[in-house]
């Protein structure tokens, strides 16, 4: 696939802390009880020195936060890992992705200065004061605007991302508006591909309940114009190749990752090619996440304690094979015969629920 001295785009999961509990993240069960395979990891200062060295800083071009289950804003250190990484390397790219509801004006504004005009923030919020927090649960309106005004106001580059549903879908044009006041370089109206369950089944609702398992929003898809191509056109699949496990088996695998040079670390400091290929590991309805096929790859490599970076160093995770391993299986014949479903899933030729998100 690509070797270390190739990398050059980080993405890095620096915590699985946040203080909202959306109802389609694997962080906790439809917004209810936490994911019981998760252990709220937190990489420190100290533990990002140990994983990315000076000279290893010094040849990416981008290196940005955003977890598949925390905020950086509710991490301790983030202002401190992003000034370790602009002190190492003054011209690449930083950026994160944050539901912005929490942190005091100041620490935008540090936020502003340390990531400069060499990156930016994407405020991941969807809807305006009544509808936001139907989906982002827990994240309080006040908050959020506070955190966008501040870091604008302190100079920082700032994109809106709002993902689309049936109860928001009236605020878009008023959403960018309102970016445009505070001084947002872009806004996205995404078309989301969370209709699609992680068994590949579309749905038309999602039912999202609160910490104590009592029902709340239910989650409906937008109108036509605002829903995802790929969701809509996958009976066209189906229909081609059968099931979508026979298409999984079929297609081949365009990699999103492979010719940016990307390597997704993980809270725990665990080092894989991507966040999808790390999404399957806790999956908060196995009783045992094992069940997973990701986890043979990480078997193969010796075990999760053999790709943990933080231990390590990244030098020997790359070493284990298991980089090469997941390349290798693209071109086995059917997921049975060691073809990781997951990349099928994400990077498939002919179904990408992801890149019609922005289209």
């Amino acid at each position: 696939m690509y070797n270390y001295n190739q990398i050059r785009t980080v993405h890095l999961e620096n915590t699985q802390k946040c203080q909202a509990s959306c109802p389609m993240c694997d962080r906790n069960q439809n917004g209810g009880a936490l994911n019981p395979h998760i252990d709220l990891s937190e990489l420190t200062l100290e533990d990002c020195k140990q994983i990315f060295e000076p000279e290893f800083i010094a040849q990416l071009n981008v290196m940005y936060m955003c977890g598949n289950l925390g905020d950086p804003i509710v991490a301790k250190e983030t202002l401190e890992v992003f000034e370790y990484f602009r002190q190492h390397n003054p011209n690449m790219w930083l950026s994160m992705n944050t539901n912005a509801g929490a942190r005091d004006e100041v620490w935008w504004g540090d936020l502003a200065k340390t990531i400069g005009r060499k990156g930016a923030v994407i405020f991941s919020v969807d809807g305006l004061e009544d509808t936001n927090h139907l989906y982002r649960q827990g994240v309080v309106w006040e908050n959020v605007e506070r955190s966008m005004r501040a870091f604008t106001q302190a100079g920082g580059r700032a994109r809106w991302d709002f993902l689309i549903f049936e109860h928001n879908q009236h605020q878009v044009d008023e959403a960018k508006a309102l970016s445009e006041q505070l001084g947002f370089e872009r806004f996205v109206a995404k078309k989301t591909g969370r209709f699609i369950n992680a068994n590949s089944e579309k749905k038309d609702t999602h039912q999202a309940v609160d910490r104590k398992g009592n029902k709340t929003a239910e989650l409906k898809e937008p109108d036509k114009k605002h829903q995802n191509k790929a969701v809509k056109q996958m009976d066209n699949v189906v229909k081609k190749h059968g099931t979508m496990d026979a298409y999984y088996d079929k297609t081949p695998i365009i990699c999103k990752v492979k010719d940016d040079g990307n390597l997704y670390v993980t809270a725990e400091g665990l080092a894989m090619p991507c966040c999808w290929t790390a999404g399957r590991m806790y999956k908060w309805w196995h009783k045992d996440p094992k069940v997973e096929q990701v986890w043979d790859f990480i078997d193969a490599a010796g075990g999760k304690d053999a790709i943990n970076a933080k231990k390590h160093g990244l030098k020997a995770v790359f070493d284990t094979g298991i980089f090469e391993d997941i390349q290798n299986s693209w071109s086995k014949s059917s997921v049975e015969d060691g073809k990781l479903k997951v990349c099928a899933q994400k990077c498939g030729a002919e179904f990408d629920p992801f890149k019609e998100q922005f289209k």
